[in-house]
């Protein structure tokens, strides 16, 4: 198969198009085979024999001894990418088919849901209904998944993830948990940052990174000041505010550990 045609149905002519706006349905009061029409048209153009409702199968389509399946579904969701796995074990290629969605086509959780069917080697049609017009095109193809090349795409994300992970002194978060704020890295530096001032009074930041505070990023944490925590005494010169001294308390272990730590750089 090919995603350079879009085939239109209109009743009684099927028409080839390489460009053109193509339309999505709005109408949401349709029927799942609805879909059927236009996704028929689209592979008979293409030399298919199909026929529909066979073995549970929504289309089931042959070329050449090609077996293809397509699963018809009202929206893209974990069912039917389910059921689209379990075509699999026969079938040569599998499709699904979903209505051609409006602004949710650019939304995150679509684009994860295709990258889940690229990841499983599961085409998607898309269908765009409308009373006088309705069309299948082909979103992407059943092709073998490159599991480097996706790596590679990952490669600034893993690399941000190890940073993050490493930079924390602990673990302070519960896994799964919503709603609640998250001790990232970032805050711990500010805690650190937070038990130095407080153990020494006003510091600059090569004071600070001389007490081992982050090298890169103590400068703009009292710059940005995102918690409220520090004031600026004069040129250069910082100190904790009220605010801090009383939020800073609250992560307790790191507040212990960062206090204790200060007490060695005095000692040293």
């Amino acid at each position: 198969m090919t995603d350079s045609s879009v085939f239109l149905y209109t009743g009684y002519i099927i028409l080839n198009t390489d460009k053109g706006d193509i339309m999505s349905s709005k109408n949401k009061d349709f029927k799942e085979e609805d879909l059927y029409r236009p996704i028929y048209d689209y592979l008979c153009d293409l030399g298919y024999t199909i026929r529909s409702e066979v073995s549970h199968c929504d289309i089931a389509a042959v070329k050449d001894q090609e077996l293809l399946i397509v699963e018809m579904k009202k929206s893209l969701n974990l069912d039917v990418i389910l059921q689209a796995t379990l075509r699999q074990r026969f079938a040569d290629t599998v499709y699904i088919a979903v209505p051609k969605p409006g602004k949710n086509l650019f939304s995150k959780r679509w684009k994860n849901l295709s990258y889940l069917l690229k990841r499983l080697q599961i085409g998607l049609m898309l269908v765009s209904l409308k009373k006088d017009l309705s069309f299948a095109e082909v979103a992407f193809e059943p092709v073998p998944f490159d599991m480097e090349r996706s790596k590679g795409q990952g490669k600034k994300k893993r690399k941000e993830l190890i940073k993050e992970l490493n930079s924390r002194y602990g673990d302070f978060n519960s896994g799964g948990s919503t709603g609640k704020k998250l001790m990232t890295a970032y805050r711990e530096m500010a805690v650190h940052i937070a038990c130095c001032l407080i153990k020494h009074g006003p510091l600059n930041p090569g004071q600070l990174r001389d007490m081992g505070t982050d090298a890169k990023k103590t400068t703009t944490i009292l710059w940005k000041n995102h918690y409220g925590w520090f004031k600026k005494i004069s040129r250069g010169l910082y100190d904790i505010s009220e605010k801090g001294k009383l939020e800073v308390i609250e992560h307790k272990v790191l507040y212990e550990y960062y206090i204790s730590l200060a007490d060695d750089k005095k000692s040293e």
